[in-house]
């Protein structure tokens, strides 16, 4: 223990510490420490440590290390306000005969506060994710040659492992041990390895009035526990357990993020002879090293990858930062990811990639495992993204094509043919079939296929290793027309965008590109259906994907004048309107199909009427509330899928309007360099496509009939 002559709060290292600066009082702290040290010195001998002046923490001295067979590891505070104690501590450990052995400088360890043995065995429960790294954990195990499970703490206020968790003694010398805890101040990954280790009938989980009163942070010494505060309900099920409870106030320190176990440190533990121990298991600990270049502070993207690698429950180290001299070029950085399992590890990799990280060490072959059962991928698969992968197969990099989000990468053994899906219904014409992509081997060697078309016989890449991705660069805001850059724009910018996808419409069709519309129903009930019209006629429009409700409701218009029984023109309803739309089902099945409803004269206008005169596809993909439907509608989910798929292919824009199922499926299915453009009244539809990760779309918030009315102006 460390006398706290110098004790006080003055600086904000964790939570407890804010509102109290300059706020303890010192004499009270004193009398605490006094007492608690009187009590435990009657039960076991204590050896004071010098505290140092300036050094008001230095009283916790549970953070100045760990000890073991003699053996201190000091620690390596990853707040500087508490490095000047190491000296002090290590010049009392150097004359008490133990031997030091010290961590790396860049894994921060924060001693017996995030490190506490098990009582009675071999085996290490270190906590990580606020003060401590993961990195520390491996060579802790390495050091001591014992089991070390990392467990990860998610509240801030619970910042140190001992604050939240506490390893008891079991019924008797031979059992497996308890522990107390407070399950909130942990992730799911580590209440499951706590689970998995201590049966429930050994593990107590405190209350929040208990866990807030720092109930966990308690010294054991044979069956007393020593604490600041238990309420009944603790006492009792303590006491059940056969231990005594001794509730020794130390509340003053509370207001600086401490209670008993903070003022002790160990230095004899219960476990088993060195000699006697078994073998430790291998560290299950991975890490991993990623390059990343690009702009990564004007872009966010370098807070991303960090948050992306805690939240995943990881630990990261800057190796390397280089910022960029010029706004024009880019910054570098080299950074290492750890996580406490090899699948945490490629989970978080998996995340990391489709953001432009790169494996450092690339030059491995990706790892490829057989499909055994149709529609089934292995284990492990490595999901793909819409941007641009290769893979590394026999030392060469392929390009996959068929690119594609939640899709897996598959080499072609009995693959279907491209599409990724089931043929198209017949007669639904498709005037194109230039796959995307290319590969630098010979013929297709990896395409992204989606899980229910994989056949036995293929291969699938699984795991990150072997798997880069190409990110292109964010150049948001820059350039005259700059609209197509990850943005949702707001209502008041409407005709300015407009002016702008204007222009770029004209160049693609110029070029003899592929625009492709996704719409919904509100395009027809809006009165947008024949601004759609005239770009379908004056060839800006080389496909529409929708629905069945959008060319019934643009049959009814063409038949009748309204849609959904609205008069379009005076926008009242019309007597006996509510049939019309069933009525022009009617028609067009009779008929035999929209294409036949056009040659017999019965459709003379709308959108549907100038598809078929200007031969342009058309997809309708069916759902369980459509009526009818018409006959040209694809009722089958598979094969409607693979024709948008294939329908997509080759694209320059696609215009998503008014529709969320739609737009959001057609969004998942198209590549990166494929230009997206969002409208639709709700925001939230708007958002989730411009956020979909694409730098090339873009969101406008507006009504698509008058969206429509605007850009039909401005290109016929």
């Amino acid at each position: 223990m460390c006398p706290p002559r110098h004790f006080g709060v003055e600086y904000i290292i964790n939570p407890w510490m804010e509102g109290h600066v300059g706020l303890a009082r010192r004499e009270v702290a004193l009398a605490q420490w006094q007492h608690l040290h009187d009590r435990i010195a009657a039960g076991a001998p204590v050896a004071l440590a010098e505290p140092g002046p300036g050094l008001p923490d230095m009283a916790f001295v549970a953070n100045a290390g760990l000890v073991l067979d003699e053996i201190f590891i000091p620690s390596v505070f990853r707040v500087p306000q508490r490095r000047p104690e190491m000296p002090g501590y290590r010049a009392f450990f150097e004359q008490a005969g133990f031997e030091i052995r010290e961590l790396p400088d860049d894994q921060p360890f924060e001693g017996e506060g995030d490190a506490l043995f098990h009582c009675g065995q071999p085996l290490l429960w270190a906590g990580y994710g606020v003060r401590s790294g993961l990195e520390s954990h491996m060579t802790l195990a390495q050091m001591l040659h014992i089991e070390v499970l990392s467990l990860r703490l998610v509240d801030q206020r619970f910042y140190h492992l001992d604050t939240c968790f506490m390893p008891l003694p079991g019924a008797n010398p031979g059992s497996g041990g308890r522990i107390l805890y407070y399950p909130p101040a942990f992730d799911d990954q580590s209440l499951k390895t706590i689970h998995r280790r201590i049966p429930a009938q050994d593990r107590l989980a405190v209350a929040q009035e208990d866990a807030l009163h720092f109930a966990c942070n308690a010294l054991v010494l044979g069956r007393t526990i020593f604490l600041n505060h238990a309420s009944a309900d603790l006492r009792q099920h303590l006491s059940d357990w056969g231990f005594t409870v001794e509730v020794s106030l130390v509340d003053e320190f509370i207001l600086a993020g401490g209670a008993v176990k903070c003022l002790c440190l160990h230095l004899q533990h219960e476990m088993p002879p060195v000699g006697t121990r078994p073998a430790a298991p291998p560290c299950p600990i991975r890490e991993s090293r990623l390059e990343l270049s690009g702009h990564l502070l004007d872009t966010g993207l370098m807070n991303t990858i960090m948050d992306r690698v805690t939240d995943g429950g990881g630990s990261f180290q800057v190796e390397m930062f280089q910022a960029a001299e010029r706004h024009d070029q880019q910054s570098t950085a080299r950074l290492r990811i750890s996580a406490p399992t090899s699948d945490r590890l490629e989970l978080i990799l998996a995340q990391l990639l489709p953001l432009g990280a790169r494996l450092a060490a690339e030059e491995v072959d990706a790892r490829l495992e057989p499909v055994l059962q149709a529609g089934v991928a292995p284990d492990d698969f490595y999901s793909t993204t819409i941007y641009p992968t290769e893979v590394r197969i026999k030392g060469q990099w392929l390009r996959a094509t068929g690119q594609r989000m939640d899709a897996v990468l598959a080499t072609p053994g009995s693959a279907p043919a491209p599409g990724s899906g089931p043929a198209p219904t017949p007669g639904i014409p498709l005037a194109f079939g230039v796959a995307s992509g290319g590969t630098s081997g010979e013929g297709v060697q990896v395409r992204c296929t989606l899980i229910r078309d994989l056949q036995p016989g293929q291969q699938v890449v699984c795991g990150v290793a072997g798997v880069r991705v190409q990110v292109p660069p964010n150049h948001h805001g820059q350039g005259e027309f700059s609209f197509m850059s990850a943005s949702v724009s707001s209502e008041r910018r409407v005709e300015r965008v407009v002016d702008e996808l204007a222009w770029e419409m004209r160049r693609i069709k110029a070029r003899g590109g592929r625009i492709i519309v996704a719409a919904g129903p509100v395009v027809i009930h809006t009165g947008g259906g024949p601004h759609l019209a005239r770009l379908i006629r004056h060839g800006y429009v080389q496909a529409l994907l929708t629905g069945n409700a959008l060319p019934v409701h643009d049959i009814e218009s063409s038949l009748y004048g309204t849609s959904l029984g609205v008069d379009l023109a005076r926008g009242v309803g019309v007597h006996g309107g509510h049939q019309h739309h069933l009525r022009a089902i009617n028609t067009v099945r009779r008929a035999g199909g929209i294409r036949e409803a056009v040659a017999q004269g019965l459709i003379t206008s709308g959108v549907m009427y100038e598809c078929v005169q200007a031969g342009i596809p058309f997809i309708l993909a069916g759902s369980i509330r459509d009526d009818g439907p018409l006959p040209d509608t694809l009722m089958d989910l598979e094969k409607a899928q693979a024709a948008y798929a294939d329908t997509i292919r080759g694209a320059d824009m696609i215009l998503m309007l008014a529709s969320m199922l739609h737009a959001i499926g057609t969004g998942n299915m198209t590549p990166s360099g494929v230009r997206i453009v969002c409208v639709d009244i709700s925001p939230a539809v708007v958002t989730k496509l411009a956020d979909r990760g694409s730098v090339e779309s873009t969101g406008i918030v507006t009504d698509v009939g008058l969206f429509l009315n605007l850009l039909a102006a401005r290109l016929v």
